[in-house]
């Protein structure tokens, strides 16, 4: 049996956390310095971490690697897995051409770019993230605002700050999903403590995306149904991610946004034309004004819908326990390791949920979306292989960056660093978000910063005394904010509407919203890490 050693370097709990963190910090140059694709930077990263793993922390090689292919597995199934089929989905309305009658759909709801901007931007932004996620909403809500005639700095900029709030429980809420697994907390504890944070930035995103769009006049005009939409959606994703199910939480909070935004009677009325010529000064689709006839319209509308029924049938006690048993646990080759303190750590056994799982469950409602669409059994394959082909190297980083973490948390690596940042004490609250913030704005990926930051977080608050569900929720949260200044978002807002190269005028206009809004999910976190918002905490 391995024992993890906490302080492999002359007995010195520093030097050996300085070492350590060779991994983490050969990732984060190469990625933020050297500019270096994802996929080969993590690769990098898992050869550097598997190195002192093995030389410096004294891991056997068999185990170093065993770990590094349990995290390579996991990443793709069921990281990947459920990205892959959610894309999948996405792709089929594309061919199909029912997500340009929804584009059209949304268009129609409003005539005031101000609503039209949390329609698309905010809500069905919110929907691509529970879908796509990896840069889809940005560069879809962009390109559809820009079709409204929106200036395309403007669009690209709304696009980027509307793409927090849903960030954590993004792709079938696969970061969440990470953070559970590479941290050991129960799924349900980490992503009901997500969503009694990100909620909080739901209620202040729509009110900013207004002021981004029309300043002092729309708030002035519009703040009621900016507020009522970021209510509505704040409060489905709570109760989505703590009573219901995480991978649903962005899906019924877009759809319970978009609801209540067109119930408020000012958001359906026509726009005045001082606005409209101020604020939509680009140049309009002309496919806007294209009737659709209805049925296609509920087609449209469908495979989010077949989403949602299949997700809640497999919630239903007799249906759940079924599915579960499909999963098979068992002891994971050529790995046996003990924590610091002598106790076996949890990932000797492996599980996997063969069917229980959200990968299988989109999977299911794809090929129900297939019939629904009228896609024929070889295209919808054919698609399938083509959404792959273009994940090829998003997959390629998800099992990289698991891998590199796997192999941290279990040669030791990461309690090292848990047990020297947990120095700082009670002011760990407040920097907990910041160190997610940092990982998602290099990485451009919540669940990257999750597999990567997620262990350390809990050693540090277990060690300084704090909640570790707090603060690894703290990890995910704060992420989400560091998602519209990392250079791949940007890079994907540029290109989407013509901008190639102008990545740093960009940046400089979301960088102090995401400063800003970081700064709100700190001061969020130091609340409920003691009594003044502790009572939110289940």
């Amino acid at each position: 049996m391995f024992v993890q050693p906490l302080e492999p370097v002359a007995d010195s709990l520093p030097l050996s956390a300085l070492v350590a963190a060779l991994p983490l910090v050969t990732v984060l140059v190469l990625l933020g310095a050297v500019r270096m694709k994802a996929h080969l930077a993590g690769a990098l990263g898992l050869a550097v971490a598997a190195l002192v793993a093995w030389l410096v922390y004294g891991m056997p090689l068999g185990q170093t690697l065993s770990s590094a292919a349990q995290g390579a597995l996991f990443g793709l199934f069921p990281i990947m897995w459920i990205v892959v089929n959610a894309l999948w989905v996405y792709r089929m309305t594309v061919r199909t051409q029912h997500f340009d009658i929804l584009r059209r759909s949304f268009g129609r709801l409003s005539d005031d770019p101000r609503i039209q901007a949390l329609v698309i931007a905010f809500c069905f932004g919110a929907l691509l993230e529970a879908l796509a996620g990896f840069g889809a909403p940005v560069a879809i809500s962009a390109v559809m605002l820009v079709a409204l005639g929106f200036d395309p700095v403007r669009a690209a900029v709304v696009a980027l700050v509307a793409n927090t709030a849903p960030v954590a429980f993004g792709a079938m809420g696969t970061p969440v999903v990470t953070l559970a697994q590479v941290t050991g907390l129960p799924l349900d504890s980490v992503a009901s403590v997500v969503g009694r944070q990100t909620p909080l930035l739901a209620l202040v995103v729509p009110l900013v995306l207004i002021w981004l769009v029309d300043g002092r006049r729309g708030l002035r005009e519009t703040w009621l149904p900016a507020l009522v939409c970021g209510v509505a959606f704040a409060a489905a994703q709570f109760l989505a991610a703590n009573y219901f199910s995480a991978q649903l939480a962005d899906i019924a909070a877009a759809l319970a946004g978009a609801a209540a935004l067109m119930l408020v009677p000012s958001a359906r009325r026509p726009a005045d034309e001082a606005v409209r010529a101020s604020v939509l000064k680009g140049v309009r689709s002309d496919d806007l004004d294209h009737d659709d006839p209805r049925p296609e319209i509920y087609r449209a509308y469908a495979p989010y819908a077949l989403i949602v029924a299949v997700f809640s049938l497999a919630q239903i006690p007799p249906v759940k326990e079924l599915l579960a048993k499909a999963t098979q646990s068992f002891d994971w080759p050529f790995l046996d390791v003990a924590d610091a303190d002598g106790q076996p750590v949890g990932a000797n056994i492996f599980t996997l949920p063969l069917v229980a799982t959200g990968g299988t469950l989109v999977l299911v409602a794809g090929l129900l979306t297939a019939v629904v669409l009228g896609v024929r059994a070889k295209d919808a394959l054919r698609e399938w292989g083509a959404t792959v082909h273009e994940l090829r190297f998003a997959i390629l980083t998800v099992v990289s960056v698991l891998a590199l973490a796997y192999v941290m948390n279990l040669s030791g690596q990461a309690a090292t660093i848990g047990y020297t940042v947990a120095a700082a004490g009670a002011g760990l609250a407040f920097l907990s978000p910041v160190l997610g913030w940092f990982g998602v704005a290099v990485t451009g990926s919540d669940t990257s910063a999750n597999a990567l930051f997620g262990a350390l977080q809990v050693t540090a608050a277990r060690e300084s005394g704090l909640s570790a569900e707090l603060l690894a929720a703290a990890n995910s949260s704060g992420g989400v904010l560091g998602k519209m200044i990392s250079p791949q978002n940007l890079t994907i807002a540029c290109a989407a509407v013509g901008l190639a190269g102008k990545e740093g005028d960009l940046l400089r206009k979301v960088l102090p919203w995401s400063l800003g809004l970081l700064l709100v999910m700190c001061l969020i976190v130091v609340g409920q890490s003691t009594a003044v918002l502790g009572w939110m905490l289940p």
